[in-house]
């Protein structure tokens, strides 16, 4: 009696607890994905990805222009230096500086700059269809934790039942006992047998908490948000494609031609044999072309003043003893070069053209190239992989669904025999004529042959549904 009462108030408390955290807006299978596919960080990270790739992209083109760069240097000059104004030492001190403007690009390089681009566009096509896969797996991922929670409801349902039953069935034996018809051993094994049967009923209702946690971490949902799944009206009248339409070799025949997977191994393919042309192009000589403008400033320069004139004597008239002059120039002063004028005076251009022949740098260059060209074999290797573990996958998913639905089967006619079997059961415990603990036992295999019908049916949906995700790359209830 103690124990029925401790039962009952559990399943109040439970059932208060459901029935306040469930009191909000339904999620069904297509919001649950969409809300996953904008905040899951797993797509984030790969979207991520896709834009570094377009980044790179972006950088290899803009690589093609020629490079401009401009400087300025400044520095004070103390001691014995060359003059800036005659290249002479001198032993003073004086600010210099000088500025300058180079344009500098590449004219020929066996067009090692196209393949790199080439390369960084499969790159960025690939990390694409990868973006691509991490959504589509996203998409699976969440419909089978919807899945789950789905199978984990029906299995809180079949225990309530089956609390339910027990409890009636001990509130009958109550009775029989009061009048004599049954010994007091009977009512304390059903009492025993809902304890056990409470226990059961925490445990399932306790598995939706858990696979409610699951599904909110796929979409990156607070924990403390409340989440309640839309529920089906009839989980068995899903629509499912025949068994026989699934042949794995059908379904693998277009899984290799949709699978995103494979599409980013072909493209990583071709970005390797572009990388490979483009380091193999370095082995080859490469044309270039320079071109600068440039001036300087120094404050020590000295630029001449006034202009006046003087008179030299250079000589003497023979046999008259008169001089022989000339007029002289010179400056009566001097004073600082301004800015201006140095840099006009100064100011310098140069164009050239380079021809980088390489000849021995320590064989990088070959090894380089050797690397990229393993580099392709190993990416090759790569998609024979994923195109050997996809072709796996879609065999064990068609073995797995084969079995699932002979289980759901077999299941479904063990549901009927143990209904059968507990029906005479009850008929003959309520005459007396069997014990409680085989009562018990019937009963209980009856709640088994639920328990396992409901976890083959959802078991089938679920290998049938991965059939379909790996043939058409989507998923839907």
């Amino acid at each position: 009696m103690r124990i029925s009462r401790i039962a009952g108030v559990i399943l109040v408390l439970l059932f208060a607890n459901i029935t306040a955290t469930v009191a909000q807006d339904t999620w069904s299978l297509q919001r649950c994905v969409d809300y996953a596919l904008q905040n899951n960080l797993n797509v984030k990270q790969q979207e991520i990805q896709r834009r570094l790739a377009e980044l790179t992209l972006k950088q290899s083109r803009l690589g093609l222009i020629p490079n401009v760069n401009a400087s300025m240097d400044a520095g004070y000059q103390q001691g014995r230096n060359p003059s800036p104004q005659t290249n002479t030492y001198i032993t003073q001190s004086f600010f210099t500086a000088d500025g300058g403007l180079s344009v500098g690009g590449d004219i020929f390089t066996w067009f090692s700059r196209l393949h790199t681009i080439a390369a960084n566009k499969y790159d960025l096509e690939s990390n694409s269809f990868l973006l691509e896969k991490a959504r589509n797996d996203l998409a699976f991922n969440v419909a089978t934790a919807f899945l789950q929670i789905l199978l984990n409801t029906e299995q809180v349902k079949v225990n309530q039942v089956q609390v339910e039953l027990t409890n009636s069935n001990l509130e009958n034996t109550k009775k029989l006992v009061i009048a004599g018809s049954v010994p007091e051993s009977n009512q304390a094994d059903l009492e025993a047998q809902l304890a056990q049967d409470s226990t059961s009923l925490v445990t399932a209702q306790n598995n939706v908490v858990l696979s409610i946690l699951q599904l909110k971490a796929y979409l990156n949902l607070g924990f403390d948000i409340p989440l309640k799944p839309e529920i089906p009206d009839n989980i068995g009248s899903l629509s499912l494609a025949p068994l026989s339409e699934m042949a794995p070799e059908m379904v693998y025949s277009v899984a290799i031609t949709t699978y995103p997977l494979v599409k980013s191994d072909q493209l990583r393919i071709q970005s390797a044999e572009s990388n490979y042309k483009a380091t193999r192009a370095q082995l080859y000589p490469k044309l270039s072309f320079n071109a600068g403008l440039g001036s300087s400033y120094a404050n020590n320069i000295q630029s001449p003043g006034d202009l006046a004139f003087r008179k030299d004597t250079i000589g003497v008239v023979e046999n008259a003893d008169l001089p022989v002059t000339t007029l002289s120039p010179y400056y009566l002063n001097y004073y600082k070069m301004p800015f201006s004028k140095q840099i006009d005076q100064n100011f310098k251009q140069s164009v050239g053209i380079t021809l980088g022949i390489p000849l021995f740098n320590g064989w990088q260059v070959r090894a380089n190239t050797a690397k990229a060209r393993l580099n392709v074999q190993n990416m090759e290797l790569s998609r024979d992989l994923d195109n050997q573990k996809l072709k796996q996958d879609i065999y064990t998913a068609h073995a797995n669904a084969v079995a699932a639905l002979q289980k759901y089967s077999a299941s479904r006619k063990g549901v009927d025999a143990a209904q059968k079997a507990y029906d005479f059961a009850t008929k003959r415990f309520n005459l007396g004529l069997m014990n409680t603990i085989d009562y018990i036992t019937t009963q209980s295999k009856l709640f088994r042959a639920q328990i396992d019908k409901v976890s083959a049916q959802y078991d089938y949906i679920f290998k049938m549904k991965l059939l379909e995700f790996y043939r058409d790359q989507k998923i839907s209830l």
